[in-house]
């Protein structure tokens, strides 16, 4: 109790959503409590008096709290003292206090639980204690990579599917943000993988992560190779990708036309080819225009039946310009040349910084939910951009899924460092593949072995240790730091793509200073950028440790060395994920087992903190912490109260490919993206629009736009939203199609960028611009006639 000042104020009102009551306000070491007796209820009817209500209770943690504000009393207003709080979960309140030094005593006291704790282990999940029925369930057991290996066909005694699995990384040794086990193709031996993971970011080389049943076609997942501007190539890497791409000998006959899925269309929509409501019929498919572009590249002969050739894809998940850019640090993307067996595909999913501000924006228009009950601004929650990043995730997701189920085609995922987009991808598109991981277990795994497992990092993208600058006290800024209160409170709203000068110089100085050990730039682990073709035995390669420290032989000083919470490098990432299922579930509720309050409670106990499974950036800290001895595991919540989260409208899991509507796959309707209201805890009608007629289609005018509403609630007419594609470019050794500049030119452009540490912001944006990106494209003579400075603030460069 060392950091409470206070631990119970009475007296203080509690303001959410327009309405105050009064109670008690209570500060634990890990929770803060608001109970209140609400009035008696009178029964006039009956003759009987008032009955005595139930106390409630408010009940918060404290590192779901995402900002917190201390509002002074001013001379100037009649306002009083108060503690306005938005956390997470979308929750809003205002604790109103009479006494101006108990709200600074309660503000003190919340802000040090919150981001003064200093260590992951004083968190509420090592503390917790269940009750009945949770304490009989082990949520830590249900995972298990074996068995999961083994129900897709894989095992370490049968390689007759052209996969083994290989222990090379049982200590996490070989790549210490990869799970222990990792499945690569039977003909690559592990001195090959030695040689290959040093081509690849952070050792995360291509692995497999999902093997479709039917077709034996694969989903495989890394991160960036480090090509840099010198070209640099892996003769393993090379190998080892053909090895993935080759593994599947025979290609079965494609699913016929009548069976396949409506990938776009609501039940009711007309086949493709016809016109739709809201979509001229003029317009293909997204969809379609994909595939046509994927197969406009392909280096097969003869006539092209859709759903008949295969295509082995590296998806690149980053922007154009963002992968080629980050050629100037030493890492990129393929150089096509020497993967002649593929396609590559960009797709213009955005980064961790952009996603974050975009969250940013859409919580800006709820942000007095807690002093009011007006409905938010759908203009203003329309140019967050939010809807637009979620409807890029499935478009892309469906496009992986339509390769592996429909082009019988294997795919490798990757983005930059391969724990955040490639996640995302990975998972959405086993969820349209496979209908287990569209069952409640199922979707357990999925979310252990795509999230956990493959080192998705939440202790870093979620903020658990809170940051300092998330607090802010008004009425003080006069004194001179308001505009740092301002610029910091609201979870840091600077973006990536209005940094993009701060992050290119970031990581020109990573790259020209081998030792900088800053997050926060592009080069951050030793060794990183150590030549990959380095034989394993040299003496100055990078030894990896091969024993796991568990938390009882680390040490006090160990312990202490988790960072506070960088701000730049919280982003929603998990949190879209579920958003972009619910989306799934939305259109397809017969076909998931689960329901949207099982989306919604998962995504309040990542930040709740009150069980281990999310604590920490991957498998082996976990390990390293004992977190299966140390906490609970969040699954013991949703096993032990299962009925709580079963979808009733689900069809059973019944899969027949000859039945329209049971088909094994499923994907993403374009155009339906939707608010996910509950989740922001607001009504449908609120968030989303509502149809203007009778005779007009769900959220369509008569002129086939949306409608939405001002701040007065009157009707807008939106413009109709023509489809688009993720799709930004498609690239094989041959040609390419859309904003693909050619290699050699990427090369030289950046040779010249980075010839010396002097002047390396004008000199990279100069050697881009000299590349003609996207050329022949509307956005292209733009970007040629920008100044340089202004395009230096726009290049968006990855951090992460």
């Amino acid at each position: 109790m060392e950091r409470t000042r206070i631990a119970r104020v009475d007296h203080v009102k509690l303001v959410r959503r327009g309405e105050q009551v009064e109670g008690t306000l209570h500060l634990t070491p890990h929770h803060l409590i608001f109970s209140h007796t609400p009035p008696p209820i009178v029964e006039e009817h009956n003759g009987r008096g008032s009955q005595k209500t139930k106390p409630r209770e408010l009940w918060i943690t404290y590192p779901i709290i995402q900002t917190c504000t201390l509002r002074l009393t001013h001379p100037a207003s009649h306002h009083i003292s108060s503690i306005r709080l938005r956390c997470r979960d979308f929750t809003f309140v205002c604790f109103c206090f009479s006494n101006e030094r108990q709200a600074r005593d309660v503000y003190d006291s919340i802000k040090a639980w919150t981001c003064r704790l200093g260590r992951v282990e004083k968190l509420y999940a090592f503390t917790y204690i269940p009750q009945s029925p949770e304490k009989e369930i082990n949520g830590w057991d249900f995972y298990n990579a074996r068995k999961e290996w083994e129900r897709l066909g894989i095992s370490e005694k049968d390689s007759d599917k052209g996969w083994r699995i290989t222990k090379i990384n049982t200590d996490y040794g070989f790549s210490p943000t990869y799970p222990a086990l990792l499945v690569v193709p039977s003909a690559i031996s592990d001195n090959t993988l030695n040689y290959a993971g040093r081509y690849r970011s952070r050792t995360r080389l291509p692995v497999l992560t999902y093997l479709h049943p039917v077709n034996n076609c694969s989903i495989t997942r890394s991160s960036q190779p480090l090509v840099g501007v010198r070209g640099n190539r892996s003769i393993q890497d090379e190998k080892l990708l053909l090895a993935i791409f080759s593994t599947s000998h025979s290609d079965p006959a494609p699913l016929s036309s009548s069976s396949r899925p409506r990938s776009r269309q609501s039940p009711q929509s007309s086949p493709r080819g016809s016109p739709t409501r809201g979509v001229p019929s003029d317009l293909p498919a997204p969809d379609t225009l994909e595939d046509q572009m994927i197969s406009r590249t392909s280096n097969e002969d003869g006539p092209k039946v859709y759903g008949a050739q295969q295509h082995n894809l590296i998806v690149d998940a980053r922007p154009t310009v963002n992968a080629l850019a980050m050629q100037a640090v030493g890492l990129g993307s393929e150089n096509m040349d020497n993967y002649r067996f593929a396609t590559k595909v960009y797709l213009g999913i955005d980064n961790i910084h952009v996603m974050r501000d975009s969250l940013n924006k859409a919580i800006e228009t709820l942000k007095d939910s807690d002093v009011t009950s007006i409905p938010p601004n759908r203009e203003a929650l329309a140019k967050s951009g939010w809807l637009k990043h979620i409807a890029n995730l499935l478009d892309g997701a469906g496009l992986i899924a339509r390769q592996v189920a429909l082009q019988h085609s294997h795919v490798l995922i990757h983005c930059s460092d391969g724990w955040d987009r490639t996640s995302q991808l990975s998972a959405l598109s086993q969820l349209c593949l496979d209908p287990y991981y569209r069952t409640l277990d199922g979707f357990i795994v999925l979310v252990e072995k795509d999230w956990l497992s493959f080192g998705h990092m939440f202790n870093h993208r979620s903020g658990f240790l809170s940051s300092e600058k998330w607090f802010s006290i008004e009425n003080e800024r006069i004194g001179g730091n308001d505009t740092h209160n301002q610029r910091t409170s609201l979870g840091s709203g600077s973006s990536g793509a209005g940094h993009a000068l701060e992050n290119a110089f970031l990581s020109a100085k990573g790259f020209f200073n081998k030792d900088n050990n800053s997050r926060e730039s592009f080069v951050e682990s030793d060794g990183e950028l150590q030549p990959y073709d380095q034989s394993p035995s040299s003496d100055n390669a990078k030894k990896p440790s091969t024993s796991i420290k568990t938390a009882r032989d680390t040490t006090a000083s160990e312990k202490t060395a988790h960072p506070p919470t960088k701000v730049k490098e919280t982003s929603p990432i998990f949190h879209q994920f579920l958003d972009a299922t619910f989306q799934l579930l939305h259109q397809h509720p017969t076909r998931f087992e689960f329901n949207e309050r099982f989306l919604r409670r998962l995504l309040y106990h990542l930040y709740s903190c009150q069980y281990g499974t999310f604590l920490y950036n991957n498998e082996r800290e976990r390990v390293e912490y004992n977190v299966r001895e140390r906490t609970r595991s969040v699954w013991d919540y949703f096993l032990s109260r299962r009925e709580m989260f079963l979808n009733k409208d689900w069809d059973g899991g019944r899969v027949d490919d000859k039945v329209r509507g049971r088909e094994r796959l499923i994907l993403p309707r374009d155009g339906e993206c939707r608010w996910w209201s509950e989740v922001f805890g607001r009504e449908d009608r609120e968030m989303n629009a509502a149809p203007t007629s009778i005779n007009v289609g769900v959220g369509q005018s008569n002129h086939g736009g949306t409608t939405s509403q001002n701040a007065n609630g009157a009707p807008v007419e939106q413009p109709q939203a023509v489809p688009t594609s993720v799709l930004t470019g498609v690239e094989t050794a041959e040609q390419s199609v859309g904003a693909v500049p050619p290699v050699q030119a990427i090369s030289e452009a950046l040779t010249g960028a980075i010839t010396r540490d002097r002047g390396v912001g004008a000199q990279l944006t100069a050697g881009v611009k000299a590349l003609g990106i996207g050329k022949g494209k509307e956005k292209g003579s733009e970007l040629r006639t920008k100044s340089p400075m202004r395009l230096e603030r726009e290049m968006e460069l990855e951090m992460q």
